[in-house]
């Protein structure tokens, strides 16, 4: 008898400090242990844009401790899927894997009232995202 492996999703956004942060969050709230999460950028800022910490505050989601990473073939290589949020091609891609698009408005330089519709398309994605995920384990 086999174990079903636990799904893994790596989000990607180029300085893994707006976007990617607040789906790993998304996800992480909404898919609990269900889901391995990662968030990795090609280009990683010094720290997590500070209005979408506040974007995500107002869901009740804390993605303070939080650190934006370099994205790393490892981490590619040990997901399901990977999803891009406008890095265009940086992200390694392994057979087997499930590679998605999300075409998202980039929150950096923007206020609290740009920041909120992005976050909730964002939400929205991973809601659609933990039901397959889950309908398919």
């Amino acid at each position: 008898m086999t174990t079903p492996t636990k799904p893994s999703v790596l989000f990607v956004c180029v300085h893994n400090a707006g976007r990617s942060q607040m789906a790993a969050g998304f996800l992480r709230a909404l898919a609990g242990d269900r889901v391995e999460v990662r968030s990795a950028g090609s280009q990683p800022a010094d720290q997590i844009n500070p209005v979408a910490v506040q974007a995500m505050q107002e869901v009740g989601i804390d993605i303070t401790d939080q650190t934006p990473k370099i994205l790393t073939v490892e981490d590619s290589e040990a997901s399901t899927v990977v999803i891009t949020m406008g890095c265009g091609d940086v992200c390694p891609y392994f057979p087997g894997q499930t590679h998605l698009d999300w075409e998202l408005d980039d929150p950096a330089g923007q206020g609290i009232e740009a920041v909120r519709p992005i976050r909730d398309d964002i939400r929205s994605r991973v809601e659609a995202l933990v039901a397959d995920l889950t309908t398919a384990a």
